[in-house]
């Protein structure tokens, strides 16, 4: 169950200059509290009623190293001495004791949390992302992450100093007049339980909350994504309906249930505090009549409660702001605390440089079964070798379980059955991050980056000479289109490269993957979304790098793959045909039947 300690665990490393600036600010809290102490001894000498004993004794002290007579002229000099010491003296000193470790712990620990946020959305496994909306994910960070910033300073600075000061003001009543001091701390503590039982309350509503703006937060950033679809199916007043109800009914929900919450417990706060602050007005003001306590302790005694009620304004408020801010920050603390993926790699550098692992490309699945859903398997007992450098193409229909066979061999999940070996090695045993680096896929549609070409395609390997990237490029036909731009290798492409087309992004992640130099080279469907003279410039690059590495090919388009060593034809998870293109077709079996369908044009 997660509670305001976990929160409380993002500042551990801080602790030490944390405990001492909360201290030092609440005891410059207490520190103020000497004024209207210090005004009641003044109304004293004014009065001609004696001051305090501490005080007597400090101006005879005074009286005597200066060899002053004592006077009310001296009184009133040492007690005014006291007021500049503790307002006009402190007043450079506090800022920086305060506010500035105050808001140097609640930076430092952003920074921190926002290391861990980047390692966990690195580290999560796939099926996380296939879950949840981007849009989702965005806005609960950002709004976690936001929150829990501001919240440090204001709980460090104002509440726990607001805190310190009215222990001090009960210390002071206590010492004037017992009996005050009980009516005050049982009203504290009556306004302080019931305010956070009504608070408990109002944060469970504000979880409720959190939930329907995130839903709105992921639709609208959904909208962003598929505008152009929503354009083309004339769909905008829908969405908007859609949109307006979820609005209304957040709106609806925050006025009726949580601001109306709050102004009911202000209410009912404001109302007890100035029957409590009454009370002490009555309660002073009758030994003060009889001659009890002096003017000056009637005049300290209420003004410190009046100070002491009037903090319970802002506390309240800050309590306010933090459970308005909590179901965030409870819901980003856990998201960092999501279990990372088992297809997790390392988040400290291995370059490909230093990779000890080098394969032939030779892979072993033996008796391979998998299902997202255990009871349910996409992949049943499949067993294939492939060679070293030998090119295998795998076929079927949507659904046979191709593409979840590449990422059991990329390890985003592992086979519930069965093992997979590269050269005689179980892949489980290897380091996560060495054995992806000597894999390389080029997926139907290749990932931009918002940067260069030349940014795009070393991305995988920063450190290759300049010609290798050139070669590379010459074998993926990049060179043919990248002339065509007046910076060449330095141009921008932008947002998921929309200034690339999908032929051009296609070679780009051909290159890219060649950069890498890899031992195995997965090709996921690499021509199947483009046009007919983009698909053969496709295949002229792929030609030119079969036999060259281990090479997979997930193939749609049957065109792609004549010339493979093997082709594997899977069907509801199993393999039931293995051969090459002549000896496929004349078994007159699933690959006939997906070849005639493409040749009629029936199956594109």
């Amino acid at each position: 169950m997660t509670s305001l300690w976990n929160l409380v665990k993002y500042y551990r490393k801080y602790k030490a200059i944390a405990i001492f600036s909360m201290v030092a600010s609440g005891l410059f809290e207490i520190v103020d509290l000497v004024v209207p102490y210090i005004i009641g001894q003044i109304l004293n000498i004014l009065s001609n009623q004696p001051v305090d004993t501490p005080l007597k004794k400090l101006i005879e002290y005074i009286s005597s190293i200066t060899s002053l007579p004592e006077s009310k002229e001296l009184s009133l000099f040492v007690l005014l001495a006291i007021i500049c010491l503790v307002t006009v003296v402190k007043s450079p000193i506090q800022p920086w004791i305060s506010s500035w470790y105050h808001w140097a712990i609640s930076l430092q620990a952003r920074r921190d949390q926002l290391s861990q946020i980047i390692g966990k959305i690195l580290t999560l496994p796939l099926s996380f992302y296939d879950e949840n909306n981007p849009g989702r994910i965005a806005n609960r960070i950002s709004k976690g992450v936001e929150n829990q910033m501001w919240t440090y300073p204001e709980i460090a600075g104002q509440l726990v100093p607001k805190l310190f000061r009215i222990i001090g003001i009960l210390v002071i009543i206590s010492v004037i007049e017992w009996q005050i001091a009980i009516v005050f701390l049982v009203s504290f503590i009556l306004i302080l339980l019931f305010s956070l039982k009504q608070l408990k309350y109002l944060i469970d509503k504000e979880e409720i909350l959190d939930q329907y703006i995130e839903n709105t937060q992921s639709r609208n950033s959904e909208i962003i994504t598929n505008i152009k679809t929503i354009k083309a199916f004339a769909t905008e007043a829908r969405e908007f309906k859609r949109q307006k109800q979820r609005v209304e009914r957040e709106f609806k929900y925050i006025t009726y249930r949580i601001h109306k919450g709050y102004v009911k417990l202000v209410t009912w706060q404001k109302t007890i505090i100035q029957l409590s602050l009454f009370l002490v007005l009555i309660m002073t003001l009758i030994p003060t009549l009889k001659g009890q306590i002096s003017l000056g302790h009637f005049i300290t005694t209420f003004t410190v409660a009046s100070i002491a009620y009037a903090e319970l304004d802002p506390i309240t408020r800050l309590a306010e702001t933090v459970s308005r801010r909590y179901t965030s920050m409870i819901r980003l603390h856990q998201f960092i605390t999501l279990p990372s993926g088992k297809d997790a790699a390392s988040l400290t550098l291995k370059y490909l440089d230093n990779n000890p692992y080098q394969f032939t490309g030779k892979i072993d699945l033996q008796n391979v079964s998998f299902g997202y859903d255990e009871n349910r398997l996409v992949l049943k007992n499949i067993n294939l070798l492939i060679e070293p450098y030998e090119t295998v193409a795998l076929v079927g229909y949507s659904g046979s379980g191709k593409s979840t066979l590449v990422k059991l061999l990329f390890r985003y999940f592992e086979p519930t059955n069965g093992r997979i070996c590269l050269d005689g090695q179980d892949i489980k045993s290897l380091d996560i991050t060495y054995y992806r680096q000597r894999l390389a896929i080029v997926h139907q549609e290749v990932d931009i980056f918002n940067g260069t070409i030349l940014d795009n395609l070393t991305y995988g390997n920063p450190t290759i000479p300049f010609s290798e990237i050139m070669r590379a490029c010459k074998i993926a036909k990049v060179d043919e289109f990248i002339s065509e731009f007046s910076q060449g290798y330095y141009t921008t492409v932008g947002e998921r490269g929309v200034r690339l087309s999908g032929g051009q992004r296609q070679r780009l992640g051909i290159a890219r993957a060649l950069i890498c130099n890899p031992d195995v080279l997965v090709f996921d469907e690499a021509t199947s979304s483009l046009d007919y003279e983009s698909e053969k410039a496709i295949q002229l690059a792929m030609k030119s790098i079969l036999g060259t590495r281990t090479t997979l090919i997930i193939a749609h388009r049957l065109s792609t793959i004549r010339e493979a060593d093997k082709i594997v034809v899977l069907d509801q998870g199993k393999i039931v045909e293995v051969g090459d293109h002549e000896a496929l077709l004349n078994q007159q079996g699933i690959y006939h039947r997906l070849h005639s369908l493409q040749e009629t044009g029936e199956l594109l």
